[in-house]
């Protein structure tokens, strides 16, 4: 029998096959996260930092559930010229933009900043800004997110100094097993 989290995954290979760019993503996250608690396999939270728990991963995208504990953010990063949605599963989600300075280094300028709740969707790419991710208020949350095409890495950057890192993406779990990371 098959689970809404998999036909969830299932709608989403046939998505990207269809259409690369994943025009009909937003909906299908909207309509899962705002009904649905079959994720909670990958409700992984662990003390100091965020964990990434992956769902699903195809060369068209990757899905995953990021757990983020209270006071627990992301890096300002890139998302390596790949889209990416992110719908919100529990508690409340803050993303914050940033920009860099138009020489190149110097303090990022940090720009709009949104909550998004329990089943709103939103997209980012690299054209839009770069960003971090945290819960609200330093509320615990969770998320699923989408990128497409997968990558394993990604550009970081530190806030005062405006200094590019590249950093390897690893997972906490996979298909909801803690991978000892």
């Amino acid at each position: 029998m098959s689970s809404p989290i998999t036909e969830l995954c299932d709608a989403l290979d046939t998505v990207f096959q269809q259409d690369p760019r994943g025009t009909a993503v937003p909906g299908l996250l909207d309509a899962y996260t705002s009904a649905h608690s079959d994720w909670e396999f990958c409700r992984h939270f662990i003390e100091g930092q965020y964990t990434r728990n992956l769902v699903r991963h195809t060369e068209n995208y990757e899905m995953m559930v990021l757990c983020w504990g209270r006071g627990q953010e992301s890096p300002v990063h890139s998302h390596m010229g790949q889209r990416c949605w992110m719908s919100v599963l529990e508690g409340t989600v803050e993303e914050v933009h940033f920009r860099r300075q138009e020489e190149g280094l110097g303090p990022l300028i940090e720009g709009s900043s949104r909550n998004f709740n329990k089943g709103q969707t939103a997209f980012i790419n690299d054209d839009i800004a770069l960003h971090l991710m945290r819960g609200a208020g330093g509320e615990a949350a969770a998320s699923l997110h989408v990128y497409s095409k997968p990558f394993a890495a990604c550009l970081t950057y530190d806030c005062d100094t405006g200094v590019e890192s590249a950093i390897p993406l690893t997972y906490h779990s996979v298909e909801g097993v803690v991978s000892g990371v």
